[in-house]
């Protein structure tokens, strides 16, 4: 079984083909205006500098941001290690974290680290469906807490945070909030200032931009969120990226973000639609099968399932030459395990291990969708013929 020009791409979650019209908008800044935009003395660095500044306007009018409060960097991952860390450091007599139990080893990891740096964590925990409870995250707010961070819309099951309040007592008891909002900004703008955001990570290639390109907003209005740098060198990026700008990606990030807010929300009905065909048809055609994931609160393009017996890794083999999908988080390839995500939500569980995702995208098309959903009933079928 295979797709009329090879296999189908379904894990958007993990990374998006870049748009068509991003990558004409990149192309002149490789070979035609290819200056630094530190170099501001002469025309070709000028050139370039128009470029970012009209990216980094592109990026805050996502985000509901002030131009002066976006900063590049060469991903998602390291625009939250610098606002955690950063963040964390820059007032050392706070020794106290909070995030919750599904996050993106983005912020897990640089939490961890602060952790044995001697700071104390509180890893909130979730429901059934992968949400965290504001009030719980809101009563593990001390004086002496410095970072709360909490993800937008989860990689694995799509469940979109509820945060309602966390942003009030954060400032209310002098901490700072995070957010990794990868995962959402390729279906919608996000307004940092209404939701009480103190510092939040972008990520290009998750919104149909280039790979290699992030953004961290700081924010500078009162409350002002104070970040240490973490990395040093010719003070760019407010000296908390410092080197060259990759001006294309920049460029890239800036013009998919734009894209975004233009079209992500009517892309996202067409996108809801798809998985929720996908969903009923295995429904009437699968028995065991588990929806993982909140119902309703989640991103369009995600679909988190279980299916009783059927281990995914088989799955993905039988159709591996049919459709390119995922059974956990692509961030973390490295070992088999069973997803933390998964374990937070249903304990290690056969319904955590036999978790798998399927992310269909802006090019996805609803004949390809069928033609998935038809070859995955008949996998399962074989594969359970196969273990009787």
């Amino acid at each position: 079984m295979s797709g009329e020009s090879g296999p189908i791409y379904l894990d958007h979650n993990a990374t998006t083909p870049t748009d068509r019209r991003v990558v004409t908008a990149m192309l002149p800044f490789f070979t035609e205006v290819f200056g630094n935009p530190s170099s501001v003395e002469h025309v070709h660095g000028n050139r370039a500098q128009a470029a970012v500044a009209k990216a980094r306007a592109q990026v805050a009018t996502h985000l509901g941001a002030r131009e002066n409060e976006i900063v590049f960097t060469g991903s998602c991952t390291e625009a939250s290690n610098i606002a955690i860390l950063g963040a964390a450091r820059a007032r050392p007599e706070r020794r106290h974290l909070i995030t919750s139990a599904v996050e993106h080893p983005a912020v897990m990891e640089p939490m961890r680290q602060l952790e044995r740096e001697g700071y104390a964590l509180t890893v909130v925990p979730v429901d059934e469906f992968g949400r965290v409870d504001p009030a719980e995250v809101i009563a593990a707010i001390r004086d002496d807490t410095a970072v709360v961070s909490i993800m937008a819309a989860n990689n694995e099951v799509g469940t979109i945070s509820p945060i309602a309040g966390i942003g009030a007592a954060c400032e209310a008891r002098g901490a700072l909030f995070h957010m990794d909002l990868a995962q959402l900004l390729a279906h919608q703008r996000f307004d940092v200032q209404a939701n009480g955001v103190h510092l939040a990570s972008a990520s290009g290639h998750k919104a149909y931009g280039p790979k290699g390109i992030g953004a961290l907003y700081v924010r500078s209005r009162s409350p002002r969120a104070r970040v240490e740098p973490t990395v040093w060198g010719g003070g760019q990026e407010r000296a908390l990226r410092p080197g060259t700008l990759a001006v294309p990606m920049i460029v890239g990030m800036g013009e998919a973000l734009e894209i975004a807010g233009k079209e992500g929300p009517r892309e996202g009905v067409r996108l809801r639609a798809m998985g929720d065909g996908l969903v009923a048809r295995l429904l009437s055609d699968v028995d065991g099968l588990a929806i993982n994931g909140h119902p309703t609160e989640r991103i369009p393009g995600n679909v988190s399932l279980s299916i009783a017996g059927v281990e995914p890794l088989a799955l993905m083999h039988r159709l591996n030459a049919f459709a390119s999908f995922s059974a956990s988080s692509a961030c973390a390839t490295d070992k088999v395990q069973t997803s933390p995500v998964l374990v937070a939500m249903f304990g290690d569980t056969p319904r955590a291990r036999q978790a798998f995702r399927v992310s269909p995208g802006r090019g996805t098309t609803e004949a390809e969708m069928t033609a998935f959903g038809d070859a995955l009933v008949e996998a399962v079928g074989d594969l359970r013929r196969f273990a009787a």
